[in-house]
């Protein structure tokens, strides 16, 4: 039976748990659930975007050599969490790009739970969070690897760019792995924007509202590079660097 989380709950560490009393119990506690036949392919784009608290939750399961590719922009003004749980057969992939962006006071989340239940699937994860003023972005990623999927290649890769000092970003990556022979690389950075080439720009004449958009754009694309459609991947891009309008220099 589900329940309304609490601060005990592991993959809700990070929540604004003032903001969830706004969202009703049947978003918090229920899923989207999605089944993908073999051989099929889901293709999903998510912008979270609103002004009112929300909360997404999809429950994949993919079947052999299934894949889903799934890219997500987070700019909302209020609280704002995508949540996926990605259960796949032998054979399938899942992909996710995210873009956590926008500045306030808002927290901004993706929590992933990956279950690599059968052999020789593979997962690729890529996040990226932009923050200012006192906002934060968080990516929990959980990988579970069972004990017969071997030859399983998962991979989570987060970096925060934080444009002001109040900002935060946290990352958890989370790996219970039970075969031996697999491959699950992941790896998390924070930092700032780098001087040398906001200077290198600055001193070709390039305005410092334009350099740090540039360097933005560039930081933020690594999670769209695997989304194929260029109509879409560019609409996505678009979206996030339009919340950057608020942000300070």
């Amino acid at each position: 039976m589900s329940h309304m989380p609490t601060i005990h709950d592991e993959e809700w560490r990070y929540a604004d748990f003032a903001a969830l009393e706004a969202v009703p119990e049947a978003e918090v506690t229920g899923w989207d659930e999605i089944a993908v036949a073999p051989g099929e392919v889901l293709s999903r784009s998510v912008v979270l975007s609103g002004n009112a608290p929300d909360v997404q939750r999809l429950r994949v399961t993919l079947g052999e050599g299934a894949r889903a590719e799934i890219f997500a922009v987070n700019a909302a003004s209020a609280y704002a969490r995508l949540e996926i749980e990605v259960t796949l057969a032998p054979q399938a992939h899942f992909e996710f790009g995210g873009v956590l962006i926008g500045g306030g006071d808002v927290t901004r989340e993706f929590v992933t739970r990956t279950v690599h239940a059968e052999p020789e699937a593979t997962s690729n994860q890529t996040v990226r969070a932009v923050h200012w003023g006192t906002a934060s972005g968080n990516y929990l990623g959980r990988i579970d690897v069972a004990r017969h999927a071997q030859k399983t290649d998962a991979a989570q890769d987060f970096k925060g760019l934080l444009l002001e000092k109040g900002a935060s970003a946290n990352a958890k990556p989370e790996l219970e792995i039970f075969a031996d022979d697999v491959k699950c690389a992941h790896g998390a950075t924070v930092g700032q924007l780098d001087e040398m080439a906001r200077y290198y720009m600055a001193s070709r004449g390039i305005d410092p509202a334009s350099t740090q958009r540039l360097l933005v754009q560039a930081f933020i694309a690594d999670a769209l590079v695997a989304l194929e459609n260029a109509a879409e991947r560019e609409h996505l891009l678009d979206v996030a660097l339009a919340a950057m309008k608020g942000a300070r220099l």
